[in-house]
């Protein structure tokens, strides 16, 4: 089945028998509106609209054991790996795996944030058909192999089905449906794991580096330095703003637009049982 099938998603979306729940990244408010686009989105069919910040709070964890465990073994002089490459970018992975083959061992067995929360999706709406909405090609492929991903969407592709259906932004404040979490909203950011796994104390000064843009990767792995330990990349420039489907306004004003928006969610009184609660993901496992 081909899970970005726009007439299909959208036809399903007005069958009042099926429910959807809508996954979101941060990226999306370089591109939409908060919390408008909450609005928006029920209006057009979504039952449920939940964030990938509460997975990307779930990667953060198994990342920070990882790190650490790597640590310990090269105290115990046991590590064999030079270094590790994070695996939250489907393109940094997919480019690991066709043109350096001999780092592929490198790259941290991890769920991305996008399947990790489509795996809590399917625990706690086991009745709901799974969306997710994309600003790039690179996480439509990831999403057409994940089995807990039932469809996908890009930004544009979405923006046009707002457009055909006359759906406007709306001014009325609406919350995401649970797994609320403010810290990792910066995920889309170029070091964004890396800003928010906790990782001082882990790593020393210098063994963490952060790279964004697949040239300025591809050139790093060509000669990799001796005292990286972690590599923190994203195929696009910017991270997850730089994305094609995002808005063509200039990086810098996107990261204004994400900053401002977790500035916003900090400051919001999230009702009572909408927190994002590490038992909700209580059986599940993020590793691949």
């Amino acid at each position: 089945m081909i899970k970005n099938n726009v007439v299909k998603i959208e036809k399903e979306l007005k069958n009042k028998k099926v429910k959807f729940v809508a996954l979101v990244a941060p990226s999306f408010v370089v591109s939409f509106e908060y919390p408008q686009f909450i609005h928006q989105l029920r209006e057009l069919g979504f039952d449920k609209v939940v964030e990938l910040t509460f997975g990307a709070k779930m990667v953060n964890r198994e990342y920070h054991r990882i790190l650490e465990n790597m640590q310990l073994s090269l105290k115990k002089k046991i590590w064999k790996e030079t270094f590790l490459i994070s695996s939250t970018c489907p393109g940094i992975t997919e480019i690991i795996k066709e043109k350096y083959p001999q780092y592929v061992k490198n790259i941290i067995k991890v769920d991305s944030p996008m399947i990790a929360m489509a795996k809590i999706c399917k625990k706690i709406y086991p009745e709901h058909k799974t969306c997710f909405i994309t600003p790039c090609d690179y996480k439509k492929t990831e999403a057409e192999d994940c089995r807990y991903m039932d469809y996908v969407i890009d930004y544009r592709q979405l923006e046009m089905l707002f457009n055909k259906n006359r759906i406007k932004p709306n001014k009325n404040h609406i919350h995401f449906d649970k797994f609320y979490n403010d810290y990792t909203k910066i995920y889309p950011l170029s070091g964004g794991l890396s800003k928010t796994a906790h990782l001082k104390g882990v790593l020393k000064l210098g063994e963490e580096k952060t790279i964004d843009g697949i040239g300025a990767v591809m050139k790093f792995l060509d000669d990799p330095g001796p005292k990286v330990k972690f590599l923190d990349c994203t195929f696009c420039v910017g991270g997850c703003l730089g994305g094609p489907y995002t808005s063509k306004i200039p990086i810098k004003e996107k990261t204004k637009k994400l900053m401002k928006y977790m500035a916003i969610a900090k400051k919001e009184d999230i009702p009572a049982g909408r927190e994002g609660l590490i038992e909700k993901a209580k059986g599940i496992r993020f590793r691949n």
